[in-house]
């Protein structure tokens, strides 16, 4: 249940913070906002963590200070950044020594038999699709910080007092950020799995098998792997 709250409230963001600035909209970058409060405390909140409901009303109250004060957009500018750098992190840190590639375990947990280690192409493999994915991410986290420093009126150098050298309308940043980021990814997941079919044959019937087996490991899983 929970997953699939958080799930409306990242499809409610995405939706508002794109609206908020097509629109240039100071009530709908708020409402952004506090869906983005309710998404990233959601779990914590059904689990009762007693410093999620502290951190419940300052955050809150952050969000109506910025309101106020005319600059709700601003985190947003940051949002794609944070979240899509942290997952490169998430990705890269499994690269160093004595760790196991983060694509490596999703695909232990696939097809791996329990005591038997991966085959060496595969392990080749997949060590090298986790550096893929960590480089990928990581391009884009540059990106979307650079658009964000120069997007006009009110992006982070504008909000300084600072024109930029070039500069992208606040719309045109967020078809970038909250739209384009996941067409790219969602572009890069699927051609790999096309390439992945070609060169390791009969391993899935098709796609809509494969989707079924990544979401049969389950929310558990999915959630270690991030830690």
């Amino acid at each position: 249940m929970v997953l699939i709250l958080e799930i409306v409230l990242a499809l409610g963001y995405t939706v508002l913070a794109h609206l908020a600035a097509a629109w240039g909209s100071d009530a709908l970058s708020l409402a952004a906002l506090m869906a983005l409060v309710a998404l990233l405390l959601a779990a914590p909140l059904a689990a009762r963590r007693p410093w999620a409901w502290l951190a419940l009303v300052p955050l809150l109250a952050g969000a109506g200070w910025l309101y106020v004060a005319g600059h709700a957009g601003v985190p947003l500018l940051l949002v794609p950044v944070a979240f899509i750098a942290f997952i490169a992190w998430v990705f890269g840190r499994t690269l160093r020594p004595g760790q196991v590639p983060l694509i490596s375990r999703i695909v232990e947990a696939l097809e791996g038999q329990p005591g038997e280690p991966l085959a060496p192409d595969l392990v080749r493999y997949t060590r090298g699709l986790t550096a893929l994915w960590a480089w990928l991410l990581a391009m884009l986290a540059a990106i979307n910080m650079v658009l964000a420093l120069i997007a006009v009126p009110d992006g982070l150098l504008a909000t300084l007092g600072i024109a930029p050298p070039v500069s992208i309308s606040r719309t045109q940043w967020s078809w970038f950020a909250n739209i384009a980021n996941y067409g790219i990814v969602g572009g890069t997941f699927v051609v790999e799995y096309v390439y992945r079919k070609r060169r390791f044959p009969n391993r899935y019937a098709s796609f809509a098998q494969f989707m079924r087996r990544m979401g049969g490991l389950g929310p558990a899983f999915w959630r270690d792997l991030l830690r």
